[in-house]
């Protein structure tokens, strides 16, 4: 009975020791599947191997994130410039009401001996053009040119000699490189002061006195809706008294409806003419205090387009980082289409190289 263990145990060396071709062959095969993992190639797919287009997966992905962040700054920026259009309101209000009362008290004659209210013949013109000084902003910049361009045809073509009023870097490059005249220039920077207001009334109504030119005309973009601006022009001097005493407003402020931005717009008819009663004596000639009231109200008025221009640029760019957005989305979305596909053929090349093998073995 103290023999059996022992029996046993030389019965068990002797079945393992008894097939070892068989252990041989196994080895072999783990070593040849091993081998062939260490120098098999990675699939390639298209344009690239998975892990390439995984990286430019997460590249897409990250440039998404940073168009998503440029669009809410925007959205803050056009808040902040319509917040600026409305507070010039009051001020452009009640200069048009005191304008009106004053037109009132004055006849036809006293009118038209107003340099700024007179009409001439028009032999030169001073053009205002109104652009960005950077892009991502769609058609933005180029839409303003190519009006301006073609206004500048347009007066070329009548016999009328123009130059340029230049605000923003890209007018400035543009026209700046192809030799227009240019009588002033400057940056338009996010957030415009009354004092760049000034520089430009200045220059127009200096360049008017001195017969230097017969009308200036603006050249802006209107801001419209959050997906929808357009090319303006609009004339600045010489002014319409009938167009200044008649002519009402409309202010627009961002919203947002079902979770997306929108824009409210308003209507404002034009403010009510100043009653003086007939028994008020001016200090002054109601003609001085007109020729006093123009300057400023072309002031609120160009004030007023650089701030309309800003909210149009900062919209433009609003939906051209939304569809970069949308796009970069699109692409991830095909990209983790093709990066799904190569990983599939990467598996299934294993699984042929995993039977191929074992059939060679047999």
């Amino acid at each position: 009975m103290k023999f059996l263990p022992l029996a046993a145990l030389f019965a068990t060396a002797s079945a393992f020791t008894s097939a070892p071709a068989a252990f041989t062959k196994n080895s072999k095969v783990a070593v040849e599947t091993a081998e062939s993992h260490r120098t098999r190639q990675a699939t390639v797919v298209h344009d690239g191997k998975a892990n390439a287009i995984r990286d430019r997966i997460t590249t897409v992905q990250n440039t998404k994130k940073i168009t998503q962040a440029m669009k809410l700054v925007a959205a803050a920026k056009v808040r902040k410039a319509q917040d600026a259009v409305l507070a010039t309101r009051p001020f452009s209000e009640t200069l048009q009401s005191v304008f009106g009362g004053l037109v009132q008290r004055m006849d036809a004659g006293a009118i038209a001996d107003v340099p700024m209210l007179s009409q001439r013949e028009v032999k030169k013109v001073m053009l205002v053009v109104i652009t960005g000084d950077r892009g991502l902003c769609g058609g933005y910049n180029s839409f303003i040119i190519k009006k301006a361009e073609a206004r500048y045809a347009e007066l070329k073509e009548q016999g009328i000699e123009a130059n340029f009023i230049l605000i923003g870097k890209k007018a400035m490059n543009y026209f700046t490189r192809r030799g227009y005249e240019i009588a002033l220039k400057m940056e338009c920077s996010q957030n415009p002061t009354a004092e760049q207001a000034i520089e430009i009334s200045d220059t127009i109504i200096d360049a008017y006195i001195n017969d230097e030119i017969d009308a200036s005309e603006l050249i802006y973009t209107k801001f419209k809706s959050l997906i929808a601006s357009f090319p303006s022009v609009r004339t600045m001097v010489p002014f319409s008294a009938l167009d200044i005493t008649t002519q009402g407003d409309e202010i627009f402020q961002l919203t947002t409806k079902d979770g997306d931005f929108d824009v409210e717009r308003t209507e404002l008819e034009a403010a009510e003419p100043q009653e003086f009663p007939n028994d008020m004596i001016f200090e002054q000639e109601p003609v001085q205090i007109v020729q006093a009231c123009l300057p400023l109200y072309l002031n609120g008025q160009i004030l007023r387009m650089l701030l309309e221009s800003v909210a149009s640029e900062l919209a433009a760019r609003m939906q051209s980082m939304q569809s970069a957005s949308d796009n970069a989305g699109e692409l991830a979305g095909k990209l983790s289409q093709e990066y799904n596909r190569a990983r599939q053929a990467a598996v299934t090349q294993e699984i042929l190289e995993i039977v191929s093998g074992a059939q060679a073995l047999e």
